[in-house]
């Protein structure tokens, strides 16, 4: 395993969201996304988990963290750092009054339970905004509070093709290609992001109102939203995107070349590029060409100019044309496997790769992917490994409830407490 090289300094430095404590009721990947970022950036996350079960990711696997059959699978070790667990049972009324005495000692509750799901026990927003109205509650599911749709499970599958990516993602029919989804699940990884931005927005303006509020976060909405340049482009044309497999939609060439020994990646980006790529190419004459002169003459010429260029760079090595372009400035590079993206010097000057302890992982330490976000005077910090299911159960309720051994007992032998992992 990799040594984690985040100095000690940032390890220990608080965070800039540290003195925050979020109680998180997500799972899956979007709202447990969201959580972590903020634990990176020095939040306390107390994770509320189902007794005997937990996260449903938990259970997500191979591979597994501690085995064959384990409960720590390497998906739900992607977005559960820095987070406490604790096994509360909230279909119990005692658990369901924990919720609320964490709720009420909180500044952020996540959720992603379906529409009005947490109604019924008595955990929306408006029964905890009553108790705590400085609580900024955020709620994500698949279609969001409202519209037909809205008491649909959306999974993250669904969400790309009924948002749209799937129709311009994969290869065209005439290649043998199909509607295809993104390799990770990022309608939920994007609603995240969108999740933490607004619960840091709805963090301001209570600086200035002294009020939290309630915030309504959808996959399909998200997913809409990331449509970004595809999305405007239909809006402004009024015509469906093609699928172009690795190609640009506005940019030629932009895209996978074959070399000899694998493929490579170009990307030009402008008709200077261009030119010192035909350079290189040994083809001088395509910068002069009124077919590809421009990138809009290449883009109306996409089908004669690849094949043109695909036959040359299929003669040499991936890593000659990488050199070669790198040399004069044509935006180029290698289409990395995982096990290079790991190792890549880049990935570890950057921290990118960290390694935290963990009790159950083989040596007692795991690797985990570092947060991208590089802060000056605030680094986000790595306190707390993935936890066990109930690891920190009588540690909360003792320490942040003030609840004592005889009342955890008690909660414990009702039921509405777990007993650990």
């Amino acid at each position: 395993m990799s040594q984690s090289a985040t100095p000690p300094e940032a390890q220990t430095a608080p965070g800039p969201l540290a003195g925050l404590r979020v109680l998180d009721l997500t799972r899956i990947l979007a709202g447990p996304t969201c959580t972590q970022l903020l634990g990176d950036l020095g939040a306390e996350v107390i994770k509320i988990e189902r007794p005997g079960k937990g996260d449903d990711t938990r259970g997500w696997g191979p591979p597994f963290l501690d085995g064959e059959d384990g409960t720590e699978s390497a998906y739900y070790l992607c977005t559960n750092r820095n987070k406490r667990s604790v096994a509360i049972d909230i279909a119990t009324e005692e658990g369901q009054r924990l919720i609320k005495d964490l709720a009420a000692r909180s500044d952020i509750l996540c959720e992603n339970f379906k529409v009005g799901g947490l109604a019924r026990y008595g955990l929306d927003y408006e029964s905890l905004s009553a108790i705590n109205p400085g609580l900024i509650y955020c709620s994500i599911t698949g279609f969001g509070q409202t519209g037909p749709y809205r008491h649909r499970v959306g999974y993250d599958f669904l969400i790309q093709g009924m948002g749209g990516i799937c129709s311009i993602t994969g290869f065209p029919d005439e290649d043998g290609g199909r509607p295809t989804k993104v390799g990770v699940g990022i309608a939920d990884v994007m609603t995240g992001m969108y999740a933490t931005t607004a619960v840091l927005s709805a963090l301001h303006a209570r600086q200035q109102s002294g009020k939290g509020q309630y915030i309504d976060l959808a996959l399909y909405d998200s997913q809409i939203a990331w449509l970004i340049n595809q999305g405007l482009a239909y809006l402004v044309s009024g015509e469906n995107p093609e699928r172009l497999g690795n190609g640009h939609p506005h940019i030629v060439p932009y895209d996978t070349f074959p070399a000899s020994d694998g493929h490579f990646i170009i990307a030009v980006g402008n008709d200077g590029q261009f030119a010192r790529l035909c350079e290189v190419l040994g083809r001088p004459d395509w910068a002069e060409d009124p077919r590809f002169a421009k990138n809009v003459d290449r883009v109306r010429n996409r089908k004669t100019l690849m094949p043109l260029i695909e036959e040359i760079t299929a003669t040499r090595p991936s890593g000659e044309w990488i050199a070669a372009l790198e040399d004069v400035s044509v935006p180029c590079g290698p289409v990395n496997t995982l096990s290079e993206v790991f190792s890549d010097p880049q990935t570890l000057a950057r921290e990118m790769r960290i390694t935290m302890s963990h009790e159950k992982a083989p040596g007692g330490a795991v690797d985990l992917i570092g947060n991208p976000v590089k802060m000056s005077e605030t680094p986000v910090t790595y306190r707390h490994a993935p936890p066990l299911l109930g690891e920190h159960t009588d540690e909360v309720l003792r320490n942040t409830l003030g609840l004592d051994d005889q009342q955890i007992a008690a909660l414990r032998a009702s039921g509405a407490i777990g007993s650990g992992d």
